[in-house]
């Protein structure tokens, strides 16, 4: 099972390179994009869901925490990422750091789970009040699963919080064009 390719994706960042943040051979963006990932293991549970939904796992071509990127200031026209924000603690920091990387007028693309169309609807929503604590460490990260969502959202949250850290969204998707379980934000870096 291999899934759609985003026609949103394909619009913005169509004859462009970056990064994509977690690719997986099952869902790919069919962009011109280097692999970031923060562990080498093809066991992990997500390369081997991988191998098990399309019978391949992507190549890794950059092995790192997708919040603190070995590349360049402004050295990618793009990130993408889909299903991944909501595994960091602190997700302003990897939108930061996505920022960083990316070239004045460059994109950072985000799908992510929509909170009523996942194994999170039971789950309180994250607040914005919340997500600044944990990137002001007011609220210290506490030890549990990696697995786990740290996030759980609809897309009027990560809207909010793009507007309240004064991010630029060109674009947004209630319900992604790839999967479909999912939302998409598409910011543009001033």
């Amino acid at each position: 099972m291999i899934f759609n390719e985003s026609k949103l994706a394909h619009k913005y960042l169509d004859g462009l390179k970056g990064l994509e943040i977690g690719g997986s051979a099952h869902n790919p963006f069919g962009l011109n994009t280097k692999n970031v990932d923060c562990h080498a293991s093809m066991d992990t549970i997500f390369k081997q869901q991988e191998i098990h939904l399309c019978g391949e796992a992507l190549p890794i071509d950059i092995l790192s925490q997708g919040d603190d990127l070995p590349v360049g200031i402004e050295s990618q026209d793009f990130i993408v990422s889909s299903h991944v924000i909501e595994h960091f603690f602190d997700p302003i920091k990897a939108i930061k750091e996505w920022l960083r990387v990316v070239k004045s007028g460059g994109y950072v693309f985000i799908i992510a789970p929509h909170k009523e169309r996942t194994f999170d609807s039971p789950r309180p929503r994250t607040t914005l009040e919340e997500l600044v604590g944990r990137h002001c460490g007011t609220i210290l990260e506490p030890e549990v699963d990696v697995e786990m969502h740290w996030s759980v959202w609809i897309t009027q949250d990560l809207l909010d919080l793009c507007e309240y850290m004064g991010w630029k969204v060109v674009d947004s998707m209630d319900q992604d064009d790839k999967v479909g379980n999912g939302f998409t934000v598409v910011i543009q870096k001033k």
